[in-house]
Formats: C-alpha cells, sequence, structure tokens
C-alpha cells in the first residue's frame, strides 16, 4: 500500500510539473503585444551613433538594447522592446508593401492595438513648403497609376504630363482616419522644429529671397505623393497638385517620397488602417534649384546622396530634419506608451 500511495504521488507531481511547464511555455508564445510600430524606410550604416537615417534616433530613444528578431519573407530584423517595435522596410512602393505585409503577418507580435507610425524623409512642394517642415499625412497618392506621357510629345508644352484615368481612382489615393488625423496633430502642430542657416540661405538663394521660401520650419498637415521613381521638376511638381485635386484630398499636395501609398494600402487590406499614423519631413525641394537640371544632379549619382552634409540638393538639412521628424514622433509616442493618447 505505502508503494503505491508513493506510486500515485509521484505520477501526481510529475502531472503538476508538467502543467507547470506547459503553461510556462504557453506563456513565452504569446505573441508581444504592439503598443506602437515604427516602419522607417532605411538606416544608414549603424542603428545608433553615427550619422542617423531615418530609424536612428527612434531607435536610441525606444529600442536601444532591444530583443531581435528576424522576420520570415520580410526585410530583416524587427526590433522589439517594452511594447514598440521597429523594423526598417526598405525603399520603394514593393518593398515596403511586402515588409508591411510580412511583419502584420507574424503570429509571433500582436499589433490588433497598435498604432503604425511610417516615418521618414521627403521633398516638398515649391512654393509652400521648407526643407525642415514635418508634415502629418492625411492622405496618400499613387503618382504612378494613371497615364504619363514625355514633355517633349504634349501639344500643350504648358500642361502636365499625367492624364487621371477614372479606372484607377479607387487603387489611386488612400484618406487616413481624420479623427484620428484631427487627434495627432493637436498635439504635433506646437512641437519645435529648426532649420540651419545653411539651408535658410540656399532656399533664399534658390527662390529670390521669398517669404515663403525663408519663413522658420513649422509642423503641418498635407498629402503625399508617393511615386516608385525619384522625380524632381516643375512637370512632376504640376503633376503632384492635379493629382491632389482630383482626388479630392483633404490637405494640399505637400510631399513626394517613395513608400506611403504602399503601406497605407497594406494596412488598409490588414484592417488596421483606421490606427496608421505618417510623419514626413523635408529633405529637399520638388524642383530644380541653383541652376541644376536633370544631368548635373544624376548623371554621377554619387554627388545627389541627400543623406550628407555636403549634399548637392539638401544643403546640410538632413541630421536636423531627422531631428525635427522624432521631436514631432516621440510627442506622440510618449502619449500612447503612457496611455494619455
Amino acid at each position: 500500500m505505502k508503494k503505491l500511495l508513493l506510486t500515485v504521488l509521484a505520477v501526481v507531481l510529475i502531472a503538476a510539473g508538467a502543467v507547470s511547464t506547459t503553461e510556462e511555455a504557453a506563456a513565452q508564445t504569446l505573441p508581444l503585444p504592439v503598443k506602437v510600430l515604427l516602419l522607417p524606410k532605411f538606416e544608414i550604416e549603424k542603428m545608433a551613433g553615427d550619422f542617423p537615417g531615418e530609424a536612428q534616433y527612434y531607435y536610441e530613444q525606444y529600442l536601444m538594447g532591444a530583443e531581435e528578431y528576424d522576420i520570415p519573407y520580410g526585410p530583416g530584423k524587427l526590433y522589439y522592446k517594452d511594447g514598440v517595435a521597429m523594423c526598417v522596410l526598405g525603399m520603394g512602393k514593393i518593398n515596403s508593401a511586402l515588409s508591411t505585409m510580412a511583419i502584420l503577418s507574424d503570429t509571433r507580435f500582436d499589433c490588433s492595438e497598435a498604432y503604425i507610425i511610417s516615418t521618414g524623409c521627403a521633398g516638398s512642394s515649391a512654393g509652400t513648403t521648407v526643407m525642415g517642415d514635418v508634415f502629418l499625412i492625411t492622405a496618400a497618392v499613387d503618382y504612378d497609376l494613371g497615364h504619363h506621357a514625355d514633355a517633349r510629345e504634349l501639344s500643350d508644352p504648358e500642361g502636365t504630363t499625367w492624364f487621371h484615368d477614372a479606372d484607377f481612382d479607387d487603387a489611386a489615393v488612400v484618406r487616413l482616419n481624420p479623427e484620428l488625423m484631427d487627434k495627432v496633430y493637436a498635439l504635433a502642430k506646437d512641437t519645435p522644429v529648426e532649420t540651419t542657416e545653411v539651408t535658410r540661405n540656399y532656399m533664399r538663394a534658390a527662390f529670390d529671397g521669398a517669404d515663403w521660401a525663408v519663413r522658420d520650419p513649422k509642423v503641418l498637415r498635407g498629402t503625399t505623393v508617393t511615386g516608385d521613381n525619384y522625380w524632381k521638376g516643375q512637370y512632376g511638381h504640376l503633376n503632384a497638385l492635379r493629382m491632389t485635386e482630383v482626388y479630392q484630398c483633404p490637405d494640399p499636395y505637400a510631399t513626394t517620397e517613395m513608400e506611403d501609398v504602399a503601406v497605407a494600402r497594406t494596412v488598409e487590406r490588414m484592417g488596421m488602417l483606421d490606427r496608421l499614423i505618417m510623419i514626413r519631413v523635408s529633405v529637399n525641394m520638388d524642383v530644380f534649384m541653383l541652376g541644376d537640371t536633370p544631368e548635373s544632379l544624376w548623371r554621377d549619382a554619387s554627388a545627389v546622396t541627400l543623406a550628407s552634409e555636403e549634399s548637392v540638393e539638401a544643403a546640410d538639412i538632413f541630421v536636423t530634419a531627422m531631428k525635427n521628424n522624432f521631436k514631432v514622433g516621440r510627442n506622440i509616442i510618449d502619449r500612447i506608451l503612457t496611455e494619455q493618447f
């Protein structure tokens, strides 16, 4: 009888241990809760401590020492710490769409309640914006949908080179949650942002001292126009203005970049569009300046690096612009993390 009791007790203890081990394993495999998902598009060399790309200031503030995860079929590492996740998506619409889908589909992370922040640099609209401006994007337009012509073949030499096609209307624009945009802008609009004297003088020389060109940078609302090609020039500028008007976007054309309409469409497909926030900062203008031409800028690609203190077309604004972007983003992220949002 004694042996029987000991055997039963051993079985009970083993079973209890097995249950405990199973519960512990289950706890370890629960998806990690994400409060904020940061989606920059590129970084320059290291994630911390050197010349910053779009991710570095966010990484240094929120993700130093973070756990790193490889994303299957994704762009590389996802960093996770204390409810904040960040992954560098890669440049262009295809990269950004596939990477965003890979992240949001990864069952190790619970993004069901996350605010998704797409962040990065951009060119901005000549005549209304300055380098260093930070924009809360309220709508994203696909520059490439519709019909594009070569300017040399236009019957109207002053006309736009883009022609609207209504068949693309449903795919060509994504409008973000207007209530969220109002809330975010109210928090962000008074964030102090800066420029440099080199950049201010560059803008003054490029635009004949126009008042709009020499003002201090601001936090603004606007529409972004996403193109897979890095375009520049008066025709592209007029195209972007026309697209924003045709698609009846809630705010004026402000920036042009290479990813955001794809990020927005992917997030929409995943049922998360109501929590998407887009923050872009201007590091150059959307037209040629100071006598530059396509040939002078792009024939030798090494001369065009925007992310440089000696940029041909961005003056010395890049680092300051990354700081401006981060200041606005931090203002929002800190409130989300402290449940004051």
